[in-house]
C-alpha cells in the first residue's frame, strides 16, 4: 500500500484554552508546545482558531494577512509566532486554523498553517467544507455568513515519515476527502476541529474512528478546551485514532496534551489482517482518488 509510515515518531495534540486576548493566546500555545517538544514529541498539533475566540463575530476581527507569503510581522503575528516556534523546538508544528484575510477578494477563510523543522512554511490549507448547520433545539451555525471555502485538498510530504493530509474540522464528515488523500498516500489524517456539545456528543469520536477504519489510516482530532462562559463551547476530547479504529489516547474537557507513537508495524499488521487495499470492487464503483482532484502537495 503507498501510504505508508517510514519511521515511528510521536505525536502531541494540545488541547488548548483560549480566550479574547489574541496575544495572550499566542504565549499560553508557545508554552504548551515547549512543553509538548520536552516530552519527545516530533509532530505538535494545536486546534481550530487557536489564537482567538470561535465564533463568526469573531472571525473578521482577529482575522490576519497571509498573502504573499510571507506576510509581514504586522500582517500575520501567528504566522511568525509559529514560524519561530517549529525552529525553536525543530519540530513539525501544525497551526491548527487562524482567521485569514484576502484584501483582494475581499474574503476570510478558515486557514491552516504547517511549519516544518527548519521554520519553513510547508503548507497552507483553507477549510474546504463550511459549518453550516440547523439543529432545532440545539444549534444553529454559519460560517458561510463571514467566510469563504478553500478548494484544494492538501498533501505534505514530512521527512523521513511520510505524507500527511491537512483538513478542517467539518472537514472530517466528508469521506471522499479522507479516501482520496489515503489513497493519495497519506498514512495520517489530521483534523483540528471544534466540535460543539450537541455534534461532539454525536459524533466526534464515531467520525474520527470511521475515518480510521474505511482507510486503515491514523486519524488525530485537535479540539479547543471547552469553555462553558465562551459564546461557542468546544467539545474538547482530543484524541488519536489507530488504523484499526481504536482510540490510543483521548482527552477529557479541561486543557491537556495527548501524546501518541505512531507506527509503522502497526500500519502493517492491521492491513495484513483485513486486507481492503486489494479487495475493492473497481469495476464495480469508481475509485474516487482517481478523478481529476485539486491538490496541494
Amino acid at each position: 500500500m503507498a501510504n505508508v509510515l517510514k519511521k515511528p515518531f510521536k505525536l502531541a495534540l494540545i488541547q488548548l484554552a483560549t480566550g479574547p486576548d489574541k496575544t495572550a493566546n499566542l504565549a499560553h500555545a508557545r508554552s504548551r508546545v515547549l512543553e509538548a517538544h520536552k516530552a519527545g514529541a516530533n509532530f505538535i498539533v494545536l486546534p481550530e482558531c487557536f489564537n482567538s475566540p470561535y465564533g463568526t463575530q469573531y472571525f473578521p476581527k482577529y482575522a490576519e494577512t497571509l498573502l504573499p507569503s510571507p506576510p509581514t510581522a504586522e500582517q500575520s503575528p501567528t504566522f511568525h509566532a509559529l514560524s519561530a516556534l517549529a525552529l525553536e523546538t525543530s519540530t513539525y508544528l501544525l497551526g491548527g486554523s487562524i482567521p485569514e484575510s484576502v484584501p483582494s477578494t475581499n474574503k476570510y477563510h478558515n486557514t491552516s498553517l504547517l511549519f516544518s523543522p527548519d521554520g519553513n512554511l510547508l503548507a497552507t490549507h483553507r477549510k474546504v467544507h463550511l459549518f453550516d448547520i440547523d439543529i432545532p433545539g440545539k444549534i444553529t451555525f454559519k460560517e458561510s455568513e463571514v467566510l469563504s471555502p478553500g478548494n484544494k485538498l492538501t498533501l505534505v510530504n514530512i521527512p523521513p515519515y511520510g505524507l500527511v493530509s491537512l483538513a478542517i474540522c467539518y472537514d472530517i464528515r466528508f469521506p471522499e476527502l479522507a479516501t482520496v488523500a489515503a489513497r493519495r498516500g497519506a498514512f495520517l489524517l489530521l483534523y483540528p476541529g471544534a466540535f460543539n456539545l450537541t455534534t461532539g456528543a454525536l459524533h466526534w469520536s464515531l467520525q474520527a474512528r470511521a475515518r480510521a477504519m474505511d482507510n486503515q489510516v491514523y486519524v488525530a482530532s485537535c479540539s479547543p478546551a471547552r469553555d462553558m462562559e465562551a459564546s461557542y463551547n468546544a467539545w474538547g476530547h482530543s484524541m488519536v485514532v489507530d488504523p484499526n479504529a481504536e482510540v490510543l489516547e483521548e482527552a477529557g474537557e479541561e486543557e491537556n496534551i495527548v501524546y501518541a507513537e505512531l507506527r509503522p508495524e502497526r500500519l502493517e499488521e492491521v492491513r495484513k489482517g483485513i486486507p481492503l487495499e486489494g479487495q475493492r470492487r473497481f469495476d464495480i464503483y469508481p475509485d474516487v482518488s482517481r478523478a481529476d482532484i485539486k491538490l496541494d502537495e
